[in-house]
């Protein structure tokens, strides 16, 4: 499979190390250093292309690879409000997207751990939820697209939630999802359900890229089996 990395950060670095060791070639590296070799000529030379840069830049650079007519993987966040306009691409345009907030197997695992404790949660009076995630002081957006998917999976299965806000909720039926960026933490997301008498609390913490890494190249491996929008859950089976 012939890569082109979009983002040659900490994220391009450790999918570039998961790629090769998995008989993978990178054959571009596109990155601020380098704008003018991101061209659609360039990127028709390659497979898929795989997308971590920043939320101003993302859809962009997929509208770029779609003119190629290659199939994208991105893990960017913050960017969501675009998400209807690349679905129609992948319906009408037959174009080929992966997303996910988080590629990790664990935070997918997590994920559904989570929406099946709210289903519960649901059924018990008297505790109230609430989310905090913790990353590296270089992530630009809060809450991070992880915790704002877990706050989605709490809505959908927990009455008491109707929608997440940052920091503070003004009512029983806002979300809190607390956000703090520490040092070089891969990401630490925690769902707290508190009652007058105890708390039940479910954590996932990211040990290192490398999680991230893996299943950003597995999104790969199945877009070229696949074709339209595809998520961690198709890759999944879940």
């Amino acid at each position: 499979m012939k890569i082109a990395l979009i983002g040659y950060g900490k994220m391009g670095k450790e999918i570039e190390k998961i790629a090769l060791e998995r008989g993978h070639e990178i054959l571009f590296k596109f990155d601020i250093n380098n704008k003018e070799k991101f061209t659609t000529e360039n990127l028709k030379k390659t497979d898929v292309a795989i997308e971590f840069t920043q939320p101003g830049s993302a859809y962009e650079n997929y509208l770029k690879c779609f003119k190629a007519n290659i199939p994208v993987v991105s893990g960017t966040t913050g960017w969501l409000d675009k998400l209807p306009e690349i679905k129609q691409y992948c319906e009408k345009d037959g174009q080929t997207f992966f997303y996910a907030s988080n590629f990790s197997i664990g935070v997918n695992l997590f994920f559904k751990l989570n929406a099946q404790l709210a289903r519960l949660m649901n059924k018990i009076e008297g505790y109230d939820v609430e989310i905090s995630e913790t990353h590296h002081t270089q992530k630009k957006d809060a809450p991070s697209g992880t915790a704002i998917t877990v706050a989605e999976g709490i809505i959908s299965n927990f009455d008491k939630k109707q929608k997440w806000v940052k920091e503070n909720a003004v009512n029983d039926a806002e979300l809190v999802i607390r956000s703090f960026r520490e040092g070089n933490i891969p990401g630490i997301h925690t769902v707290k359900y508190e009652s007058d008498v105890d708390y039940i609390e479910i954590t996932h913490n990211a040990k290192s890229r490398k999680g991230f890494a893996l299943g950003a190249v597995l999104a790969a491996e199945f877009t070229l089996k696949n074709k339209g929008f595809l998520t961690m859950n198709d890759l999944l089976d879940f």
